[in-house]
């Protein structure tokens, strides 16, 4: 049982870390937590994702919980499905990006808010761990069939719009992004060559993972040998996307969300949170637009909350997470797919010549280093660095006039993260030399 309580979900080597009678108490525990009438589950496409389903489901229902089995299914159709159906709670089976081995659950209340560490997993940890469950109920719960894909989407398809024909090229991993990806099939103007489209478990091509640069070695392969507007890249539980232009060109994360956002200002003004490893150019297409830029913890417990409390209309993450207020504030990667799409069909202009006004700045990306105190590096990079006008909002950050960076300890490693950002390469590349230099000494 130790290690598989994260600080967003519960994840772990299946039948080492995670066993079907964990996952059972599991069930009882999520169940006695959220005094639940009801959940929504779903699941992915690993082969123990069957067997941790029916032990979930035996969990929940000893407590008097009903369940609504959607199936296999993509993460953000678990949110919509907990959005649309009234349910107490929904779970979603998975391991996300993980190899083949590992599985998990991501958790969500009501209207689809997620539960994080602090605020129930821990709670959920400590119930497994004294086994004190509430009562088994007088009478079982039930579990019930509800098929939900087609509804969502019905939900996300309106959001096409597209003024041409486009072609793109879409890695779907072997993962859910084959379900996902439903969404985009059929829509007026828009082919799609998929890649790797058989659910498999196992991952047998690559890694679904689009932060990793090798992720995408076989669709820039692709996309060189043939004649795409753009390519995207889905993780394995298609909460994530990734895109490359029309020469295959990978692009940052955080120049979608404000490539997005710029679009969706046009037409309706509001807040749009970005993470706070975004480059500064996401709050000046933000600001530039009409609307109001809120930069957010990394996470998307924090940043949906944060959504929530200020009604925001969009969310990007620089892993790859992009929000919409259209799917109760979580994540749509097809919503995110078809909003690149209809920015490119309305313009003549290809997607890298789109993008290239905003990338007007020179990042590091996120950078991991092992280190044996991560305290004892903060509090030096603090000593060293404490001229800047520095954030403490998640890890440290601090800005000068050209350049920023943050660091962020991982919260279940012992690794430092480090993002640099500056206005000349030279200078990225020199302050992120000298950053790693105190972060490894």
């Amino acid at each position: 049982m130790a290690g598989v309580f994260k600080a967003y979900d519960i994840r772990g080597i299946y039948g080492k870390d995670l066993t079907d009678d964990l996952m059972f108490s599991i069930g009882r525990a999520f169940a006695t937590f959220l005094k639940c009438k009801s959940v929504v589950v779903g699941r992915d496409m690993r082969p123990h994702s069957t067997p941790l389903f029916d032990a979930l489901a035996r969990g929940l229902t000893m407590q008097g919980c009903d369940v609504i089995e959607i199936g296999i299914c993509a993460t953000p159709m678990l949110y919509f499905a907990v959005g649309t159906l009234a349910s107490d709670a929904g779970v979603m089976i998975t391991a996300s990006h993980n190899p083949g081995e590992w599985n998990g659950m991501k958790m969500t209340r009501d209207r689809a808010i997620p539960i994080s560490g602090d605020t129930g997993i821990k709670d959920i940890e400590r119930l497994v761990a004294t086994q004190a469950f509430a009562p088994a109920a007088a009478k079982l719960g039930t579990v019930r069939h509800h098929a939900i894909i087609d509804a969502y989407i019905a939900h996300i398809r309106p959001v096409a719009d597209l003024q041409r024909p486009l072609h793109i090229a879409a890695d779907m991993a072997n993962g859910m992004g084959i379900v996902e990806a439903r969404v985009l099939h059929g829509v007026k103007h828009l082919t799609i060559d998929p890649m790797f489209d058989t659910l498999d478990g196992t991952f047998p091509n690559h890694e679904a993972n689009p932060l990793l640069e090798e992720t995408y070695h076989a669709l820039q392969a692709k996309m060189r040998a043939g004649k795409y507007d753009f390519g995207v890249a889905f993780d394995g539980d298609a909460d994530r996307v990734g895109f490359t232009d029309e020469h295959g060109t990978i692009i940052p994360m955080d120049i979608i969300t404000a490539l997005i956002a710029q679009d969706m200002l046009t037409r309706q003004k509001g807040v749009i949170f970005y993470d706070l490893r975004s480059s500064w150019a996401v709050k000046e297409v933000i600001t530039a637009g009409g609307g109001t830029p809120m930069m957010s913890r990394v996470g998307h417990a924090f940043i949906k909350q944060q959504m929530r409390d200020n009604d925001g209309l969009f969310a990007g993450e620089l892993s790859g997470h992009y929000y919409f207020k259209h799917n109760f504030y979580t994540e749509s990667s097809s919503m995110a797919v078809l909003s690149v799409a209809n920015i490119v069909s309305r313009s003549q202009k290809p997607l890298s010549e789109l993008v290239m006004p905003i990338q007007r700045y020179f990042a590091s990306g996120e950078i991991n280093s092992e280190v044996h105190d991560t305290g004892a590096v903060l509090t030096e990079l603090k000593s060293r660095y404490q001229d800047g006008k520095s954030l403490t909002l998640d890890g440290y950050s601090v800005e000068y006039p050209d350049w920023w960076f943050n660091v962020r300890a991982s919260n279940t490693e012992p690794l430092i993260r480090l993002n640099v950002e500056a206005k000349t390469r030279a200078q990225m590349t020199q302050k992120r030399d000298e950053l790693l230099g105190v972060i490894r000494a």
